[in-house]
């Protein structure tokens, strides 16, 4: 049985191992707590991040990262964007060369205002010859456990790389797609969380469906800006990791951006309070400040994700923040 390695064990990264699994392959999973790895390799159910889906036995979980990627050809990334480039100066040692390396994080180093795959460019060093891929779309890793029908996308400036991806990860209900625009796909992935924020404050507030409809469609505007000041394809932010993940995280009820959004515009409760009594990381949250920074760098403009980095770190008020998106001086669409 081929073995690949995927490294992260939230819910996302459970549910891809279960479906590299149910595809006849060995997985090792890294986790990042000995503990959780323990309990995961004695029951099979990970009941920190992915409860009640019973594991198969070809997934083996620990917490060395010399274990889980002895043998493998094949790396999967599943990290926060934030924690990506420890993870990856981490598993460096451990790598064999010429090691296919797929990354499922969506977000913008807040440091650096690297994307994912620049960041492993950035870490791992160029004679070992690996290449990398991005996947990104509209996917809630319950759904895509419980064989619901789903649909992504693979970006790799080496088509064959992308393509390797897509053999791998297909399965009944998971569909994969494959194109060369990386600079698209990270984009679309980590701003549209951004997005699914304000969506949220929106719906919090109680504005209706016609607020919602206005946020993604300018949302979608400002996100394809940004990419193609960057050099993406503008028909990237039409797929699956542009207008499908957008869609999906601004209104489906299991987005965690979302949720950080709904409770903030009910007023209830602090940033710091949301974060507290959540167990796993909204990336729109630094994600909304990389971005600012990016758009600055750019010059491009950026009204709904400004006001959201507003509201997350000046204290706004989520109402001054509608008046001052609908206030704005009238131009053409």
């Amino acid at each position: 049985m081929l073995k690949l390695a995927v490294i992260g064990a939230g819910s996302w990264g459970t549910a891809l191992a279960y479906r590299l699994a149910k595809n006849n392959y060995r997985i090792g999973l890294w986790v990042h707590n000995p503990n959780l790895a323990k309990i995961i390799d004695q029951t099979h159910e990970n009941p920190s991040y992915l409860p009640k889906v019973s594991l198969p036995a070809n997934i083996q979980a620990s917490s060395s990262l010399d274990k889980v990627l002895s043998d493998s050809q094949y790396c999967i990334l599943v990290v926060p964007c934030q924690f990506l480039r420890g993870v990856a100066e981490s598993l460096v040692p451990c790598l064999a060369p010429k090691t296919s390396i797929l990354t499922a994080s969506k977000g913008i180093e807040n440091t650096t205002l690297l994307r994912p795959t620049q960041i492993l460019s950035d870490v791992i060093p160029k004679n070992l010859g690996c290449q990398t891929a991005v996947l990104s779309g509209p996917t809630f890793a319950k759904e895509v456990a419980a064989g619901l029908p789903s649909a992504a996308v693979v970006a790799s400036e080496h088509l064959d790389t992308a393509k390797k991806f897509q053999k791998l990860l297909t399965a009944p209900g998971f569909r994969l797609y494959v194109n060369t625009d990386v600079i698209g796909t990270e984009i679309g992935g980590a701003l549209k969380n951004v997005i699914a924020i304000a969506a949220g404050v929106s719906d919090g507030l109680g504005f209706g469906l016609n607020a919602r409809a206005a946020l993604i469609t300018r949302g979608l505007a400002e996100i394809t800006r940004l990419g193609l000041s960057l050099g993406a394809n503008p028909l990237t932010f039409q797929g699956l990791s542009g207008l499908g993940d957008l869609v999906l995280t601004c209104t489906g009820d299991l987005s965690r951006n979302r949720r950080v959004g709904l409770k903030l515009g009910k007023g209830n409760y602090t940033l710091t309070e949301i974060q507290q009594g959540m167990q796993m990381v909204a990336e729109g949250v630094p994600t909304a400040r990389a971005a600012k920074e990016l758009a600055a760098k750019q010059k491009i403009p950026m009204p709904i994700t400004e006001q959201v980095y507003s509201l997350l770190f000046e204290g706004k008020n989520p109402r001054s923040a509608v008046q001052e998106l609908m206030g704005r001086e009238l131009t053409s669409e």
